[in-house]
């Protein structure tokens, strides 16, 4: 942050056009100048300076398709958890208690978990299931059901009603 007493100057705008020449952004000239980034922009846009933000674009489009590809392949893994755990449901299930003063550990083994213990698989399997789905559906709606419902949500607020079936816009 630059000290408070700073002032821009003549020699700030040839510093400025020479760092902007170079092909440096704003956060660096920023940086070497001592300024605020704001203050870069404005004074930039002043002297006619544009910064080319077709590798901030790029950049943020890579991320953006990491975070797609990240987000299918944990999609992919819930939905196997889900499978593993419904198929738990139905296989022999082995019981471990420990107890009494001497602290005796016993092992037994059922032919099914007992109902509790199917209950807790089904809500960890339903879990997994709908993560999945919302990952899926994160990637396909582009947040326009959120913005729909959000814009609703607002207009019921402040009472404020788009024309009703019966009538004209």
């Amino acid at each position: 942050m630059p000290p408070a007493n700073k002032r821009w100057t003549d020699i700030h705008d040839s510093e400025l056009a020479t760092l902007h020449a170079e092909n440096l952004g704003v956060r660096a000239i920023a940086e070497r100048m001592g300024f605020g980034r704001t203050t870069i922009s404005t004074n930039a846009k002043r002297l006619g300076l544009t910064f080319d933000r077709r590798q901030t674009r790029a950049a943020t489009a890579a991320i953006q398709a990491d975070a797609k590809a990240k987000r299918a392949a944990l999609e992919l893994k819930l939905l196997e958890d889900a499978e593993r755990l419904r198929s738990q449901l139905w296989q022999p299930h082995t019981y471990i208690d420990h107890g009494g003063k001497d602290y005796v550990k016993v092992t037994w083994t059922q032919e099914e978990p007992s109902p509790s213990d199917k209950l807790k698989l089904m809500q960890a399997a339903s879990a997994a299931l709908d993560r999945s789905i919302k990952i899926t559906q994160l990637d396909s709606d582009n947040g326009a059901a959120g913005a729909i419902s959000m814009l609703e949500g607002l207009a019921k607020q402040l009472g404020v009603t788009g024309p009703q079936d019966d009538e004209t816009p």
